[in-house]
């Protein structure tokens, strides 16, 4: 029998904000005002299109807002872009540039964000790290400890799309399938679409096993744009304990 993700509905824990490890130093998690909220999923599963409208509906609600994601770090995002052209970085080389990026946004941007009080929308976190890391064979509980800066968030979606969609979308937004989204340094298959498919089922399967660990909420994003969204709405709500109206026409 085929098994499928948890759809339950589940509420953010009402608890006070911690580490998913040892934190960074010096960091007084009780004024962290603001919201933390992730929107995970491959790409072509729609994160990108959520965000944004998060964003204007957040805005138009009067909420600050700051954005976040892979590969942003004014530290290492530019080297990393160049270094993955060439499609020759080992895994581990690969995992630390990345975890590298994400302590740089952590620090300097998520948290004083955080510390302002803003709602810091982050289009995939340590989640798609660490399910990249493990596909290619990297030691959970080495990643745990890697990661172990990163804050909780107040909320985690999952868009989840069969990895036959995710395909169609992506060829049809670049005509292309990308190198590492292909998992073509597995050596899976020779042919990127077979690879593609092959490496997209393996990473789902590791976030139906990371979702009883994080407990993440599990959104159908093979639905409309709007149906998607107003799922989201209602689970940010939930998050922030309150309706949340727009001021847009008050």
């Amino acid at each position: 029998m085929k098994r499928q993700f948890d759809t339950r509905v589940i509420l953010p824990r009402r608890t006070p904000r911690r580490w998913y490890g040892q934190g960074i130093p010096g960091v007084n998690l009780d004024t962290l005002a603001g919201k933390l909220i992730v929107v995970e999923g491959a790409d072509g599963s729609g994160r990108s299109t959520q965000i944004a409208r998060l964003v204007e509906w957040l805005e138009a609600s009067g909420h600050a807002t700051v954005q976040v994601g892979l590969k942003r770090s004014t530290l290492v995002s530019a080297e990393l872009e160049v270094a993955q052209k060439g499609n020759t970085l080992s895994h581990a080389t690969l995992s630390l540039f990345y975890a590298t990026d994400f302590a740089d946004q952590m620090e300097n941007i998520i948290l004083p964000a955080l510390k302002a009080g803003a709602m810091v929308l982050s289009d995939r976190y340590i989640y798609t790290l660490m399910a990249r890391d493990m596909v290619r064979g990297i030691d959970e509980k080495w990643l745990k400890n890697l990661y172990g800066v990163a804050l909780v968030p107040d909320a985690v979606f999952y868009l989840n799309v069969p990895p036959e969609e995710l395909v169609q979308r992506n060829l049809a937004k670049n005509a292309s399938l990308d190198y590492w989204e292909s998992g073509m340094d597995l050596g899976l298959s020779r042919d990127m679409f077979d690879s593609f498919l092959k490496y997209q089922t393996l990473l789902t399967t590791v976030f139906k096993r990371m979702q009883t660990t994080y407990g993440f909420t599990i959104v159908d994003g093979n639905r409309s744009v709007e149906a998607v969204f107003a799922q989201l709405k209602k689970r940010i709500e939930s998050a922030l304990g309150n309706p949340i109206h727009s001021r847009r026409h008050a």
